[in-house]
């Protein structure tokens, strides 16, 4: 018997109203994401990736369709369900960082788990150990205006993983960095993916990226293409 993947879309569909048109962004979309596997979506812009991504990661609803995590189906949970769900199963990287200026490295690390009211001495314990497992150690008392493109980056990935989720989404974590700072952030997110059992779907633009990852799978036009 085959294990229960990780994440699954089923049919997936999402439609904007906008200036009196619906526009059908997601047609359908079916995927499904391993325990331990990476995959990246890939595909034009408007393709339909952030979408799906946004979907998939509980922070918008579909139109249609259902999202499983582990086999269970949390398509219709009630808004502080989706929103504890996700606090504590789902981690998320973005392109811009999106981390507190006015905070420590170590204070945006411990956020979710202050968030989800965990013992703070545990929040803490957990930070610095995943700031030390990414480099940072030395870092976790600066403001995040005070450190480069790819620590932040790091810290974000570190808060990402603070509350142990079983899937890491990752929006074009590599798209404001330069090469060399973009291979290091991708090692980075494989090596944690290896020790962790850690499933990973990546939106990318960049091919190499793409490359190094289990699998790809192709958006065109909102759908899934190959």
């Amino acid at each position: 018997m085959s294990e229960t993947p990780a994440l699954q879309a089923r049919d997936v569909r999402k439609v904007f109203r906008r200036d009196g048109y619906d526009i059908e962004v997601l047609k359908g979309v079916s995927l499904s994401l391993a325990r331990g596997e990476t995959a990246g979506v890939v595909g034009i812009s408007g393709a339909g990736k952030t979408t799906l991504l946004q979907i998939l990661g509980t922070l918008d609803r579909a139109t249609s369709g259902k999202v499983l995590y582990g086999g269970n189906d949390v398509t219709d949970l009630p808004a502080d369900e989706i929103a504890a769900f996700r606090n504590r199963s789902v981690g998320f990287v973005f392109q811009s960082h999106n981390l507190l200026p006015e905070f420590s490295v170590l204070e945006n690390v411990t956020l979710p788990c202050l968030i989800a009211r965990m013992d703070p001495a545990e929040a803490r314990r957990r930070a610095v150990a995943l700031l030390g497992e990414v480099g940072l150690s030395e870092r976790i008392a600066h403001r995040t205006g005070e450190i480069s493109g790819g620590e932040q980056q790091r810290t974000a990935i570190c808060r990402a993983l603070v509350m142990e989720p079983s899937v890491l989404l990752a929006d074009e974590p590599t798209g404001n960095l330069d090469r060399a700072t973009a291979s290091g952030v991708v090692d980075l997110l494989l090596s944690l993916n290896r020790s962790r059992g850690l499933s990973l779907l990546m939106v990318t633009h960049n091919d190499q990226v793409a490359s190094r990852l289990h699998r790809v799978i192709r958006i065109d036009d909102g759908r899934i293409a190959s």
